[in-house]
């Protein structure tokens, strides 16, 4: 449910693309390399996501990538496949079931369990000592991609990208309501404390707007619902869990916001880019939202990074976690499945080239300094984000409280049939910020009756 301001390389140094292949002790039983295979066979790889032609620059990073690569691999062609978005929800599982994916295909986290399911996606496992930094990537967005989302399933997929939502404000809004712009609030009270503030201001100023449409709304449900310490399905991923008091609280919240409060404005049914565009206007104080939507808005509308800002998600103490990643279609040959991996460490998982080429996007004048994709642990994440700082042109200490909380907080992944649930979750969201007499506790038995179907059905 997230927007990727994707980074594409442009120049790439001879001596960076010996790209290592770290061995991991994975616990699978096919964790040897696999056998059998000409790595030097001339092959043809189809890999999604190349950047349309209306994302200029992107694309000629990645056409210049694609280049180079292929100069580097001379037996490897890649055919890219421009197709926007990379992965369209209402398309998606009709070309996923019809077996017309690319050999290399992008996913969102919340495909990767019913692509596994659908057995359209080849099982890695066996090639995963050939991932670069593979023993570094973060645990839990490699399970996104194994078999059960277990440490112990076999491996389908590579995470190229991941975010964690948090609190984005206007920066320039908190200054003129007289609040802090340096300490973003940190608990839901916090929030409706400074959204009143804001909204005092006056002049259509609304302190605190969210979702409700698109399934965008069903989305933030989830979110809040995890910062308060909810869950959105059981333990075995069977039913629904949040018709409860952290659902009840979630979106009791929300309709004291709007109506009691009267901090949210009243146009709602509001969809991923109204938020950026409003808070880019200068009219919106706070939305729930990670830091790749300041790019969004700086790109887009112009807006200065200095006016904007992300703190952790309130409550600090758990938020969602998001992002996307790339599978193999169950049709490739054992040697595509291989030049899809080097590929895909190439672009995505090697800092200082493809997507982490940060000497690059600084002199394209492109943003250095986001606290994202954050796909390492260790030393691996300390030498990238050194690099990384080396670059950077935008003000970093705008996400200070944001990294800094991030630690100590639980980064929950989506749940599964994310998008189905977030869909049915809209009508609850819209309802609660629309009818001043919302019937909460129906609300709630409605969406999650909704949802048991939808994992009773993917059973």
């Amino acid at each position: 449910m997230h927007v990727f301001q994707r980074s594409k390389a442009l120049t790439i140094a001879a001596t960076a693309l010996a790209v290592a292949a770290t061995a991991t002790g994975c616990s699978s039983s096919k964790s040897s390399a696999a056998a059998n295979v000409d790595s030097n066979a001339p092959v043809t790889i189809t890999v999604g996501c190349e950047p349309p032609t209306s994302q200029a620059q992107p694309r000629a990073n990645w056409l210049a990538d694609v280049a180079a690569f292929e100069k580097l691999h001379p037996n490897i062609t890649v055919k890219s496949d421009d197709a926007n978005p990379c992965d369209d929800p209402t398309t998606f599982n009709a070309k996923l079931a019809s077996g017309n994916m690319d050999d290399v295909f992008y996913t969102y986290f919340t495909d990767g369990p019913n692509v596994v399911a659908s057995g359209q996606a080849a099982d890695i496992q066996q090639y995963a000592s050939q991932i670069n930094n593979y023993s570094s990537i973060q645990q839990s967005l490699l399970d996104v991609y194994r078999d059960g989302q277990s440490s112990s399933g076999d491996l389908y997929g590579i995470p190229t990208g991941n975010y964690s939502l948090g609190l984005v404000y206007n920066k320039a809004l908190f200054k003129k309501a007289g609040l802090d712009p340096d300490q973003p609030p940190t608990t839901w009270d916090q929030v409706e404390q400074d959204a009143i503030a804001i909204t005092k201001l006056g002049g259509g100023d609304i302190g605190y707007a969210d979702y409700s449409a698109q399934n965008t709304g069903g989305w933030h449900f989830v979110a809040e619902l995890y910062s308060r310490g909810g869950t959105a399905v059981s333990a075995d991923g069977k039913s629904a869990n949040f018709d409860n008091a952290a659902g009840q609280s979630v979106l009791e919240f929300l309709h004291k916001m709007r109506f009691t409060d009267n901090v949210m404005g009243t146009n709602q049914g509001l969809v991923y880019n109204d938020l950026l565009q409003m808070m880019a206007s200068g009219k919106l104080g706070m939305y729930v939202g990670d830091p790749s939507t300041l790019t969004s808005m700086h790109s887009q509308y112009g807006t200065a990074y200095d006016d904007l800002a992300v703190g952790p998600m309130p409550g600090a103490t758990a938020t969602l976690l998001g992002g996307s990643g790339y599978m193999f279609n169950k049709k490739d040959t054992p040697e595509q499945i291989e030049a899809g991996i080097k590929w895909v460490n190439y672009e995505f998982e090697t800092s200082g080239i493809g997507q982490f080429d940060y000497q690059r996007l600084s002199s394209q004048n492109q943003p250095v300094g986001l606290p994202e994709p954050d796909l390492w642990q260790g030393a691996v994440a300390t030498a990238d984000n050194t690099a990384k700082a080396k670059y950077a042109n935008i003000p970093t200490t705008n996400f200070t409280a944001y990294v800094n909380a991030l630690p100590s907080m639980k980064l929950i992944i989506e749940p599964p049939q994310a998008q189905a649930i977030y869909a049915k979750g809209d009508a609850a969201m819209f309802a609660v910020l629309s009818k001043p007499n919302a019937d909460i506790p129906g609300l709630l038995k409605t969406f999650a009756a909704a949802t048991n179907t939808i994992l009773a059905n993917a059973q």
